[in-house]
């Protein structure tokens, strides 16, 4: 007799197996990034979420900054398209970006083209690449390094 085989199931372990493979490695980090204010839901995000969702590649990004001589580097994570998606952004002007120690930027939408929740710095997790300003950074490639915010915690949606 000749055995049939169950190809959806296949695929099913198939998608799993890729699914697991692009989050692998991935550090285990206690962090959640929470989006609220002019979204239909306010979502808050932690590390293993943010690992999972599609990785944006940003290559060769000049880091213009105020102190310090300015840097080029790569970055990678989810774009912030993809996570305003999750919150149900619509029209906004800006966005207020707040890091864990308090610090705050208002961040205008034509800043944030491009820009990404980065969760890597030159194909290294950041929270291993630099501890002192991970796990996670919005980079805004539009935008002035200074403008950036590293261990970012909260964006605000402004009308």
């Amino acid at each position: 007799m000749h055995k049939r085989r169950n190809w959806s199931w296949v695929s099913i372990g198939l998608g799993l197996l890729i699914a697991l493979t692009a989050c692998a490695g991935a550090p285990k980090v206690e962090w959640t990034l929470e989006v609220s204010g002019a979204v239909d839901t306010p979502v808050t995000l932690d590390y293993g979420t943010l690992a999972q969702m599609p990785q944006v590649d940003l290559t060769d990004i000049l880091m213009q900054k105020s102190l310090g001589e300015d840097e080029v580097a790569s970055w990678s994570g989810p774009a912030i398209e993809e996570i305003f998606k999750e919150a149900g952004v619509g029209e906004y002007s800006s966005v207020t970006a707040t890091a864990a120690d308090g610090y705050a930027v208002e961040i205008s939408r034509d800043e944030l083209q491009n820009a990404i929740i980065a969760l890597k710095k030159d194909n290294t997790w950041i929270t291993k690449a630099e501890p002192d300003k991970g796990p996670i950074r919005l980079v805004c490639p539009e935008t002035p390094a200074n403008r950036w915010v590293f261990q970012i915690q909260k964006i605000q949606v402004n009308p």
